[in-house]
């Protein structure tokens, strides 16, 4: 197989540009259309023609061919055994789409084929290949208070995106999200369709947004459950009381403290967590708070309590 020299097939310098380069093709389509001419070659000198006009009018194509024809002045192929050199079109994407050939390939060398025919049927692959678009994940923080009511919100995302130029960009886009009631973390809200975009037709994938709770001032957040330090005097815990607490969704319970309470204890409002088929519940971890000995009332009040509780020794379990 001979290299073809599509510049000498079109009587053109290798510096010629566009225009040129169509000038001369419709200058020899006129003279060799085998239903015009009464050269005894035409349709052979046509096909070359069309082939040369297909390459050089190609602006991926004839960068590739030139390329390859300085690699072959360069090594110096003996003439008629000519093959491309493994991965010669590397970085390279050629197609055709309607209208854009004078011909039909079908007709072209088999020096055409072995350079572009694969390549082209690459593309063409590509083209008709057909997929569903890549589900995209992210994570969001939202309050306790929109994980527990339910709220409309605007998102901003940053995601990087390939260019028009093929390179890395970093984009941001805004969203509205529903969050439905009774969220807890881990969870994650599905926008249809936010995805990465489908390949033939096919469609978007989906963007997934892992709920994330933001530190709360009151309470703490684990799964479902909910957990609340709650502050208690000594006499409260010792002698048992009736207190206020805070809830969740607003307002305040009355809880009972049972007596001899220590701290730590833990007490359970059962379905006062996080909502959902199975709501979560709400934790009250009690913590003694002692009053400050500030005031001659306060110091005799524990000085009456050293003295009635002399035998009770917080430390006896450390042998000492």
């Amino acid at each position: 197989m001979e290299f073809k020299d599509y510049y000498s097939a079109l009587g053109i310098d290798r510096t010629a540009s566009e225009d040129e380069v169509r000038k001369a093709y419709r200058k020899l389509a006129r003279k060799y259309h085998p239903d015009v001419s009464k050269e005894a070659d035409a349709e052979k000198r046509m096909r070359d023609i069309n082939e040369a006009y297909d390459v050089l009018r190609d602006k991926e194509k004839r960068t590739a061919y030139d390329a390859l024809a300085d690699r072959v002045a360069r090594s110096g192929h003996p003439e008629g055994d000519f093959q491309p050199p493994p991965g010669w079109d590397t970085g390279f994407e050629f197609h055709r789409g309607p209208g854009q050939g004078p011909a039909d390939h079908a007709d072209f060398s088999d020096f055409f084929s072995s350079l572009f025919g694969e390549a082209e049927r690459r593309g063409a692959a590509r083209r008709n290949y057909r997929a569903r678009g890549e589900d995209h994940h992210a994570a969001i923080e939202i309050s306790l208070e929109d994980a527990l009511n339910g709220a409309e919100r605007e998102i901003t995302l940053r995601a990087q995106e390939i260019d028009a130029q093929g390179r890395p960009a970093l984009k941001t886009r805004t969203l509205s999200i529903k969050i439905p009631p009774g969220m807890h973390p881990g969870q994650f809200i599905r926008l249809a369709g936010q995805g990465m975009p489908g390949h033939g037709g096919e469609p978007a994938g989906d963007l997934y947004l892992e709920v994330r709770i933001a530190p709360h001032k009151l309470y703490r957040v684990e799964e479902r459950d909910l957990y609340l330090t709650l502050p208690v005097t000594p006499t409260e815990a010792a002698l048992g009381a009736q207190v206020k607490v805070p809830v969740p969704t607003g307002g305040a319970v009355e809880v009972t403290v049972p007596r001899n309470a220590r701290s730590g204890l833990k007490l359970r409002l059962k379905g006062r967590g996080l909502g959902g088929k199975q709501p979560g519940d709400l934790y009250l971890l009690l913590d003694i708070a002692l009053p400050p000995a500030d005031s001659e009332s306060a110091r005799k009040a524990y000085e009456q309590l050293a003295q009635a509780s002399a035998s009770f020794n917080p430390r006896q379990h450390l042998g000492v």
